[in-house]
Parts: structure tokens; C-alpha cells; sequence
């Protein structure tokens, strides 16, 4: 019976595809199954998974969307949940139908759109899995719905997707939010309710970003139905316009370069000059009555006009133990930066570096510099716990729910972290069992105590880290690929403490915190900045406290390191980490072998020998 209707399908397919009078199929569907054919060379009948990124690629093309991203992530969550009980999958895709972000709805539905790789990274694009929601709606850049056999591949007849294209701040196509049903009790006409609300998140997430990219000017909404905006500057020349705004005024890249006149398009009233975001009344070019807009004043502007209850400026020194902790470091510095862009949103973070790299300090600078400061900060060591224990510390008990439970219960870490910021330190190292429980924690904000009757609310903020490869363990099953996109909202990478660009600076802090009364010899300066430190910072203090302990006179000496030789580095590697110090520091000091001997802690005479040993190269 299942090769018959695939058998019948691929008929009506070849059909359409050849303007076949009496095929029963939308014009635009049929014309995108020509497309499939005649252009794609598709085949209908071909089965097999969506084509799949790696992280490392995921990563690259969403580079260039980090600010459209930052703004989407928000409305996505929104309609995931306005849409949680009735199964769709939100996603947001770039132009090219891969998907960036991925919200699944729980429950059994998560195992099919797992099962056919309805998640980020997959791409529909129409050139590759014929027409469907996504690929066909950024093809024609219009919303549609590909509702059941309306695929060009008949093994995704048991979706429905609705999918409404999103358009930048210069008309420009930008990708698409996406949602997808395998519920076949679902008609057409809800799947038309839901794209309604989708089109309706995608016009917000549009809106947010152009005020976003033009919140240093004025910006003017056109009357109607909200959707058009123009950016002017101070002297009324035109700096941005929508893609609507464009399509009603004619306007082009090169009208909106050379500062096309305001006046040319719309007239204002004289109220639209004051600092306010107040409806106005506009007129045409030649003045004819319009109707009622919006003008928004700059940024710089706002701030001059009291407004009722105005979200609070984050405090003095806020973000001060992040940018304590970032250093000189470009890598930090650039991952502190993305944390403030998305100030207090809920979005999950994972940290990922190297054991001994200072993720929970780090965590715990995330959590201090929230709104959630004054909450609990509530920290598991998921790989310092037997697997036998993860469950009732991280979950919690009823009173009798186990042999040896407390008479009086436990609440567990996740309903004590409510209202704050739970750390699980070591994911990768949580029970493939308990992964799903904390992925219905995170996807219906509840948690389910052992032996409970009923699950308790809970509002807290997740901050994860590992030392491990979890985009490879998802993909090889040892991981669950939804918790950890889950899990990944944000990811910032903490290097190495051999691969800081700041090393020097970052020893030498340690060394005041670690043995304040003593200064570093020479000697000693060069073992430290050549040794890798493979504990990176747990093993640096701990070998600066012994040190200091140990040193005679108040002096740090090579003799008072208790560097361990490192199993898997050879001499000529501890070498290439001594050339690599010293070359880092004359690149730092422009190649000036006097301020780069300073930085190093050693004479000129000893540097000028260690760079003709080490066959360092100075240029001119």
C-alpha cells in the first residue's frame, strides 16, 4: 500500500511538473514541483535524511546573523510557546533554508523530528529536498504552507510546514521562521491560524531589528498597517527604509546613498520633531492628509524626555568581574562582549574549555552580572557525582521515596537554583537518563521530584560547561543532540591558559593573589611562560601558592616551581612553547627587543641568546 501511494504521488508530481490538464494541485505548489523537476533535476521518489551540518559549520554561517540572531532569539521562544501545546517545531533559518535555531515542542513529538532531522543544522532548501515549507517560502520569498502530500518528497507527507520569509533592515531576504506539525489531526485552516501568528513574530522580529540598526536616528511608521518604516537623520535625509517602505516609495540602495530628502516621500508635523515615540499626523509629498504614524526620536534623544518606569540601567561595574576576567584576551574580551548583548535574556550559555580553565569562576561572573545577582547561584560537578546520586541531588525527593531518603524529603539543586542560576559543570558527563529528564525541565519549566504527585514550577537560569566535544558526542548518540542545542543558546569558549594572548598579565595577578610577598626572578618568569599548563589555572595557582610558601627571601626562583614534566610534550615542544612566548611578546611590543625583554622578565643580553637559539627571526 506504501509503495502504491508513493508509486501514485511521484505520477501526480511529473504531472504538474509537465502541465498535465486535470492535475487537482495548487498553482503554486505545482509550479514549484516544475521547479523540482525541470530545474533541480529532483527526483520525488528519493528517500533519505536532510542534508547536515557540523557545529563548526553552523557556527561559520551564523556568524554573520549574530545580531539578527540576538534579536529573533526572543519572539522565537515566544511563539514556541504560544505554540507548545499543539506540537509545531519553531525554527529560524538562514536564507539558504539551513536552520539556526531550533525549539522543539516535547513529548512524543520530539522523537519525530529527531527521527528525520528537523533541527539546526538540517537544510530544506528547495534545490536539494524539492518543495516545502521552508526552502519553497525563501524561493519565492512569500509565506506559504506545504501542508501533507503537498511535498515534492513523498517521504515528508506527514508534515505540515508554515513559514513566513524575514527581510533585514535594507529589504534584503535574511531567512525565515519556520514551523512544522506531524499532527494529522491538524487541517488546513489551523495550519493557516498558525501562520498567521508566525507572519505576525516575523513582522516583530523585522521591526526590532531595523530600530536596532537605525536606533542612532530618527525613525518615522508609515500609517496603516505598521509594517513600513523609514530612517532619517537629523537634517531629514533618508538613511534606511524598510522593505515595505521601499516598495511604497519606489526607493533604491542608490536614492537612500546619495540622502534622498524626507520631504520628498512624507511631511511631518511640527510635533514629529520632539523627543518622543508619539502618533503623528503625515501627509504625502504633496500634501494630502496620509494618516496617523509613529516617529521615534534617536537613542541620544530619548534620553532627554522622562518616561513612566524605564527599565533600570545595569549598575556601575557590573560587568566588571567578566571584564576582569577577560583580560587583554581577544577571545574573552569577544565572548564578554556577546554576553552583554544579550544582557538578561533567558537564554541557556555553555562554556566550553579545558579542565582547569576557570569555567565556574567564570559562571559565577555570568550569574553576578544578571538580574539574578541577588538569587542563589547553585553549582553540580555532573562528573564528580556518582551516576546513583545525579538524580536525587539535581532532581530531588519526596520523604519515602528511596531506601535511606531523607524522612523530611530533599528539594534538589534545580527547584533550590529557582529564581537564579544553576551551573552543571561537566555536562557531558551526565547519564544519558537523566539528559531527558533535564530536557523536560528545561522545555516545561517544571521539575518532577522522585516520588512526587505533582511537579513544581521552576525559573532558573542554566549555565553549562565541558571539556568535551558535545557536537560529536550528539552525533554519535553518547549525547542527546535536542539537549544539547537546548543547551547551546549561547556557547563562549574559554582558551587555554597557553593559549591566552595575556598570559603574562594573567600570571602575574595570580601571583599577587597566590603569593602576594613575593616577587618572580627571571628564571622563573621564563619556565612560566614557556611551561603549557596542561591544569591550565588551578594548576598555575596551586603551583604559585607552593612556590611562594617555599621561596627563600621573598624571591620566586626556577628551583621553587614545582612544574611537572608534561607526559606529552617532548623537549623540542617545551622549545616551541618558549619560541612562542618570546615571539608573542616582541609582536605585542612591535618587535622591540627592549620592551619586549621588560615583558618577559629578562635582560637584553639573555633575550638576544634565547632568539639566536631558538632561530627567531626579528625583522626590520
Amino acid at each position: 500500500m506504501a509503495n502504491l501511494s508513493a508509486s501514485n504521488h511521484v505520477a501526480r508530481v511529473l504531472s504538474a511538473a509537465n502541465q498535465v490538464a486535470g492535475v487537482d494541485t495548487e498553482a503554486r505548489i505545482a509550479a514549484s514541483w516544475r521547479r523540482c523537476v525541470v530545474n533541480h533535476n529532483l527526483d520525488p521518489a528519493r528517500r533519505g535524511p536532510p542534508q547536515t551540518l557540523t557545529e563548526a559549520e553552523v557556527r561559520h554561517i551564523a556568524e554573520p546573523m549574530e545580531d539578527l540572531i540576538q534579536v529573533a532569539i526572543p519572539e522565537i521562544e515566544d511563539l514556541a510557546r504560544v505554540l507548545h501545546d499543539t506540537g509545531y517545531c519553531v525554527n529560524l533559518a538562514d536564507p539558504n533554508a539551513t536552520m539556526l535555531v531550533s525549539r522543539l515542542p516535547g513529548g512524543d513529538y520530539d522523537r519525530m523530528f529527531l527521527e528525520w532531522k528537523i533541527y539546526t543544522g538540517s537544510n530544506f532548501a528547495e534545490t536539494f529536498e524539492g518543495t516545502n515549507g521552508l526552502g519553497t517560502a525563501l524561493a519565492e520569498q512569500r509565506p506559504i504552507i506545504v501542508h501533507g502530500d503537498e511535498h515534492f518528497r513523498e517521504q515528508w507527507h506527514m508534515f505540515t510546514c508554515a513559514v513566513s520569509p524575514l527581510f533585514d533592515h535594507a529589504g534584503r531576504l535574511a531567512g525565515a521562521v519556520n514551523i512544522s506539525s506531524c499532527r494529522s489531526d491538524l487541517g488546513r485552516s489551523a495550519h493557516e491560524l498558525a501562520l498567521a501568528v508566525t507572519a505576525e513574530t516575523t513582522r516583530r522580529i523585522e521591526q526590532s531589528f531595523f530600530r536596532r540598526r537605525y536606533r542612532a536616528s530618527w525613525i518615522a511608521t508609515l500609517p496603516g498597517d505598521g509594517h513600513g518604516m523609514l530612517a532619517y537623520d537629523d537634517d531629514r535625509r533618508v538613511v534606511g527604509a524598510c522593505r515595505t517602505a521601499r516598495g511604497v516609495f519606489g526607493l533604491t540602495d542608490a536614492m537612500i546613498d546619495d540622502g534622498i530628502d524626507l520631504s520628498h516621500l512624507i511631511q511631518l508635523d511640527d510635533r514629529a520633531t520632539r523627543a518622543a515615540d508619539d502618533p503623528v499626523t503625515l501627509r504625502r509629498a504633496d500634501g494630502t492628509p496620509w494618516g496617523r504614524g509613529r516617529v521615534a526620536p534617536p537613542v541620544r534623544a530619548r534620553v532627554s524626555r522622562p518616561l513612566p518606569a524605564p527599565p533600570r540601567e545595569p549598575p556601575a561595574g557590573q560587568f566588571s568581574g567578566l571584564h576582569r576576567l577577560a583580560g587583554r584576551d581577544p577571545v574573552l574580551i569577544k565572548g564578554v562582549k556577546r554576553l552583554k548583548t544579550v544582557g538578561n535574556l533567558d537564554l541557556p550559555i555553555l562554556l566550553h574549555g579545558e579542565t582547569g580553565a576557570g569555567k565556574d569562576v567564570f559562571a559565577r561572573a555570568i550569574h553576578a552580572a544578571s538580574n539574578r545577582a541577588g538569587r542563589n547561584y547553585v553549582a553540580l560537578n555532573c562528573a564528580a557525582m556518582p551516576e546513583s546520586l545525579i538524580d536525587a541531588e539535581l532532581f530531588g525527593y519526596e520523604a519515602g521515596a528511596f531506601t535511606g531518603a531523607r524522612r523530611e524529603g530533599s528539594k534538589g539543586l534545580i527547584v533550590q537554583a529557582s529564581g537564579g542560576t544553576l551551573f552543571l559543570d561537566e555536562i557531558g558527563d551526565m547519564p544519558l537518563a537523566l539528559q531527558t529528564r533535564l530536557l523536560r525541565v528545561l522545555e516545561n519549566r517544571e521539575v518532577w521530584p522522585l516520588g512526587a504527585l505533582k511537579p513544581v514550577a521552576v525559573d532558573i537560569r542554566l549555565i553549562s560547561a565541558t571539556h568535551r566535544d558535545l557536537a560529536r558526542m550528539a552525533e554519535n548518540g553518547s549525547f542527546r543532540s535536542d539537549l544539547y542545542y537546548r543547551l547551546r543558546g549561547m556557547e563562549i569558549r574559554l582558551p587555554a591558559l597557553r593559549e591566552r594572548a595575556d598570559r603574562r598579565e594573567v600570571i602575574a595577578q595570580i601571583a599577587d593573589e597566590e603569593a602576594p610577598h613575593c616577587r618572580i626572578a627571571p628564571d622563573a618568569w621564563t619556565q612560566l611562560m614557556a611551561y603549557p599548563f596542561p591544569g591550565n589555572m588551578r594548576q598555575l595557582r596551586h603551583v604559585l601558592r607552593l612556590a611562594g610558601a617555599t621561596a627563600e627571601n621573598g624571591v620566586i626562583t626556577e628551583a621553587d616551581l614545582d612544574l611537572q614534566p608534561f607526559a606529552t610534550r617532548s623537549a623540542a615542544d617545551h622549545a616551541a612553547n618558549e619560541r612562542a612566548a618570546i615571539a608573542d611578546a616582541l609582536r605585542a611590543n612591535g618587535g622591540r627587543a627592549t620592551d619586549a625583554a621588560k615583558a618577559l622578565g629578562l635582560s637584553r643580553a639573555t633575550l638576544y641568546r634565547k632568539i639566536k637559539a631558538l632561530g627567531i627571526e626579528l625583522d626590520s
